[in-house]
């Protein structure tokens, strides 16, 4: 199946306010607090990725960072438009970028998978060469006669370079470098890992929009996930629907996730946050926040974004299936 030609389609690329990381670290250090009991956020140098329970395709996350907004929910709610299918490879190639890590959340190809699935991106373009650790999660039946389903987690080969619909990446060299760590332990307000830092910057830093992608694990605990099924017959036109459609799981740690968040949308429609998550023993899915709050434990590596590169957004949008 063919994919979306990048000279064809608009891209618009917008600058981030990008502070000094010992500030950010300050920032997050007080505003955390409000919804961890243990909070640790330095400045640090990068560890290497690549090692469990990372298992990034490049080291770091540094070098040239930019965010990058693909698509976007409309090409999928209310009915799908099969044909927004993309090539990562095609787009480090547009973007002239080799060294390329990409990282993030977004769907999976359909084309290849032979349905509808959550996709885990992590890839890398070195020298024209492909290392690809990119993760797709499907919906599975199970007891179907009792109404249940369960999912499946697999690898995508070096082959397989294609993303479907929607998603959100961190751009960089993959090379080492300075990131923020945050640990939170313990959670005790209503807000998930990412709300919280993303709610911190923006009380912070007000109408300076800030980006940041990264990685982050949950050592400890469960945590709620989505899983899209195959897509609907019938269209989806309120957030009643979709949250009908998906299927949801409590999940067990360790498990990693991959995505970015944003504090405003620089009139982008950029969606504010976007993690999904992969582990050794098979979970995964799109993070929607941990359900054990007595127990959990995060580790995070954030980079600090310069610019958005905001590519094929739909002419029509919507508020839909944003969470």
């Amino acid at each position: 199946m063919a994919t979306v030609d990048f000279t064809k389609v608009t891209i618009k690329e917008k600058p981030f306010y990008k502070p000094d990381l010992n500030e950010v670290v300050e920032v997050l250090s007080r505003g955390l607090k409000n919804n961890f009991e243990t909070v640790s956020v330095s400045a640090v140098d990068c560890p290497d990725l690549t090692k469990a329970p990372f298992n990034l395709t490049s080291p770091g996350l540094s070098g040239d960072e930019k965010l990058i907004e693909l698509g976007g929910p409309p090409y999928l709610v209310p009915v799908v438009q099969r044909d927004k299918l993309y090539d990562l490879v095609q787009l480090a190639r547009h973007l002239r970028r080799d060294p390329a890590l990409l990282i993030g959340a977004g769907a999976g190809p359909w084309p290849h998978v032979g349905v509808n699935c959550e996709g885990i991106i992590n890839f890398t373009v070195r020298n024209g060469s492909v290392a690809q650790g990119t993760r797709v999660v499907t919906v599975e039946p199970v007891g179907a006669a009792k109404g249940r389903s369960g999912y499946l987690q697999r690898t995508l080969p070096a082959s397989e370079t294609r993303v479907a619909l929607m998603g959100n990446y961190l751009l960089s060299d993959g090379s080492p470098g300075r990131v923020i760590r945050v640990v939170a332990k313990k959670r005790t307000g209503e807000a998930n890992f990412i709300t919280s830092i993303r709610e911190t910057l923006q009380k912070h830093y007000g109408d300076k929009v800030v980006g940041l992608g990264g990685a982050f694990a949950v050592h400890e605990g469960r945590v709620k996930h989505h899983v899209m099924p195959g897509f609907s017959s019938t269209p989806l036109c309120s957030d009643q629907d979709v949250d009908t459609w998906l299927h949801y799981f409590d999940m067990r740690a360790p498990i990693v996730h991959l995505g970015t968040l944003v504090t405003g949308d620089l009139d982008l429609d950029l969606r504010v946050q976007h993690f999904h998550g992969y582990s050794a023993h098979g979970d995964g899915g799109h993070y929607h926040g941990d359900t054990t709050p007595d127990v959990v434990h995060y580790e995070g590596y954030f980079a600090l974004a310069s610019t958005v590169l905001r590519i094929d957004p739909p002419a029509n949008t919507h508020t839909l299936a944003r969470d």
